[in-house]
């Protein structure tokens, strides 16, 4: 091989090692890594931080987000904090969940076969893993076409 070619040859591998090394995936696609659905997050994640040794992250919002999903209130702080490993996040900060008059913090979350659950430390509830399928929209949730049409309305 001349010269000439092992130069074009480096020259022409040398954007895609690049390309490799800089393409980072989205928090939902490492979620997906971790073996969970994307609707844990809303929609509108700008970054997030993983350490892959020790399953410590941060996930960012552009600011506060909070919706309703059938009869809870849910609400998400601009920075999302907790250990992840697979089918399991733990010492979650900076999501809660109303129930009756008082905001819990989701402190676990674990994804089991079918199923995903919830805690808040003192108590735990489990929903289908196809209601997470879909990122929730900040503000509206997944109700966010009535939402519109309501405001088009006025």
């Amino acid at each position: 091989m001349s010269l000439r070619s092992l130069i074009l040859l480096i020259l022409i591998s040398l954007p895609a090692s690049f390309a490799l090394d800089d393409e980072k995936l989205s928090a939902y696609q490492a979620l997906q890594q971790y073996d969970f659905p994307i609707g844990i997050l809303p929609q509108g994640v700008i970054g997030y931080e993983l350490d892959r040794d020790t399953g410590e992250f941060s996930a960012y919002l552009n600011g506060t987000c909070n919706f309703a999903i059938e009869s809870y209130q849910l609400s998400y702080k601009s920075t999302i904090k907790g250990v992840i490993s697979p089918g399991k996040i733990t010492n979650l900060k900076g999501v809660s969940v109303k129930i009756l008059f008082f905001w819990l913090n989701i402190v676990e979350v674990i994804h089991d076969g079918d199923e995903m659950e919830f805690s808040v430390g003192i108590a735990s509830a489990n929903f289908p893993i196809d209601n997470f399928f879909e990122s929730p929209q900040c503000g509206c949730g997944f109700d966010c076409n009535h939402l519109n049409a309501f405001v088009s309305s006025i």
